[in-house]
């Protein structure tokens, strides 16, 4: 089945260049006849080539693809679907995003499903880089769908000689897993950049894991979903790596130096709607709500630290 991605940025690229033959929709017209010209994506994942198989697209009426790869920032996607539900609709719609709709508190999936009743929708998510994708080091990932056959014939379509995909029905737990290891990932991040040390960054990883699983639980998720790729390998890779944006975002909070404003940080607006939705829940989740508090300047690192250490010690 013939394949479009909708979303130039690095994730959505290196896709592209996995897949080798697919349409690669930019939204700035100057941006998609730059990639065309040059057949690299300069701007977003520089020194990699784009596939001869591989069109470029800034015109949505231009797109003809059975299977649609939403590759584009959480908060942006229902205003994207609402725009283009009829051209959409009858598409089966994979979303490659991370987070929780601010205003729904649900998932992509479900912002997929909400936005556009019937449409058959699925989740690609897990431990990548962009770069590591689009230069086909070996990769794995989640494709979770509610429908085992949808999920089982997008992983036959969408896997690739180093793009392994693994399928799941567990939608909400996979979905859960990419946006909570974004927030815990922030908090890594302001632990390192702080000088907090190695160890405070083990025990703020596992006792963040701790708060996916209760979250997820309360929400009707499978655990082993959240101990899998989509949840504990995707949470590994982002609290680790300086690739991570979720990182590096909360290791300049940590440290007091800039970040790139323009850069785009999903677990931000994640851990603001994820401690809406604990609070609704009746779901603990001190780390969540210690980010978000440090992120609408209502506790400082300091202060937040204390919080958290200062807790009723308990068991594990």
């Amino acid at each position: 089945m013939s394949v479009a991605i909708l979303g130039a940025g690095a994730f959505g690229t290196a896709l592209a260049c996995a897949l080798g033959t697919a349409q690669l929709w930019a939204r700035d017209p100057d941006h998609a006849a730059e990639m065309t010209k040059t057949r690299q994506n300069a701007r977003r994942l520089p020194g990699v080539d784009l596939p001869e198989g591989v069109t470029i697209l800034s015109d949505l009426a231009q797109l003809d693809a059975e299977i649609v790869l939403l590759a584009m920032p959480m908060q942006q996607m229902r205003g994207f679907l609402s725009e283009h539900a009829d051209l959409l609709a009858p598409r089966i719609l994979v979303a490659c995003s991370k987070g929780v709709d601010l205003d729904l508190l649900i998932g992509p999936v479900g912002v997929i499903e909400q936005a556009l009743p019937g449409t058959r929708a699925a989740l690609l998510t897990g431990p990548s880089f962009a770069a590591d994708i689009a230069r086909g080091l070996p990769t794995a990932l989640t494709l979770a769908a509610r429908d085992d056959g949808l999920g089982e014939m997008l992983q036959t379509t969408l896997s690739t000689e180093n793009l392994r995909l693994y399928r799941n029905t567990d939608v909400t737990g996979a979905e859960l897993g990419g946006a909570l290891k974004n927030v815990i990932a922030i908090a890594a991040g302001m632990v390192i950049g702080a000088g907090f040390g190695e160890s405070a960054r083990a025990a703020l990883m596992a006792r963040g894991y701790a708060e996916m699983q209760r979250l997820a639980l309360a929400l009707g998720a499978d655990s082993e979903t959240l101990a899998g790729l989509s949840g504990f390998g995707d949470l590994v890779l982002t609290c680790g790596s300086e690739k991570s944006r979720n990182f590096r975002y909360g290791l300049a909070l940590g440290a007091g130096t800039e970040f790139d404003a323009s850069t785009t940080v999903e677990g931000a607006a994640t851990a603001r709607a994820v401690a809406r939705l604990a609070i609704e829940r009746g779901v603990d989740m001190p780390i969540t709500r210690m980010v978000a508090a440090v992120l609408d300047g209502m506790l400082t690192l300091t202060e937040a630290k204390g919080a958290l250490l200062a807790r009723p010690l308990t068991t594990e």
